[in-house]
């Protein structure tokens, strides 16, 4: 079965990037749960195509990372199915490949968002044995992400490389961007894929833009 990209994703060499006049498609032309049918505007990258993407940068964080032990970082909460996803493509190298990477496993809690909006206030919970990989959901203005690096630098990690599903093109960017990153995409408020508003959505398979009737349904 053949993937095809979206028409207006531009593959650069970091990451491909899904341009601003990208639509997505059709609620219609895919599997979605009855109870978001009017909740969500469109399917912005479907789970075919994120798995695909995740699988590439698996391999790519087997060269980078050489023969270095792993501590994989998981960011709860939206970050656990990428995580998840992107761990079981780098076991599977682990067991087909010439090379493998001893690897153990932490997570950690960031809370930033009410509805929408960050709150400018970044909660942090959990985290026992931190070094190495982080693997992050969505790079939004990049402020949760260097406050726990600045937390991570206190365990002295031999290096620290970021993973991220998604990073946002928006003015309110702090300049910050992850070694590994599955799209760029515009400044929209994604769900799906453990992407939530308000922990609603994080069981959709696949990325989609949520409608004004989903946000205020679903407003806290």
């Amino acid at each position: 079965m053949a993937t095809s990209f979206p028409q207006h994703l531009e593959l650069c060499t970091s990451s491909p990037a899904i341009s601003d006049e990208e639509q997505g498609y059709d609620l219609d032309l895919f599997c979605i749960p009855k109870h978001y049918a009017d909740d969500l505007e469109r399917v912005y990258i479907p789970h075919g195509l994120i798995l695909d993407r995740t699988e590439r940068l698996a391999r790519e964080i087997m060269k980078e990372m050489g023969g270095h032990h792993i501590v994989a970082l998981c960011v709860l909460k939206g970050g656990y199915k990428f995580f998840a996803d992107l761990l079981d493509y780098i076991k599977a190298l682990n067991r087909n490949s010439d090379r493998s990477i001893p690897m153990t496993v932490d997570f950690i809690r960031l809370k930033s968002y009410c509805n929408d909006q960050s709150t400018g206030e970044i909660k942090v919970i959990g985290g026992d044995d931190l070094s190495t990989l982080t693997g992050k959901d969505i790079i939004d203005t990049g402020k949760t992400m260097q406050t726990l690096l600045q937390l991570l630098k206190q365990y002295n990690p031999k290096m620290v490389k970021v993973a991220s599903l998604l990073v946002k093109r928006t003015p309110r960017s702090v300049g910050y961007r992850p070694d590994f990153v599955g799209f760029e995409v515009p400044d929209k408020f994604v769900v799906g894929y453990a992407l939530d508003y308000n922990e609603y959505f994080r069981d959709l398979n696949h990325i989609c833009v949520i409608s004004e009737t989903g946000k205020e349904k679903y407003k806290a």
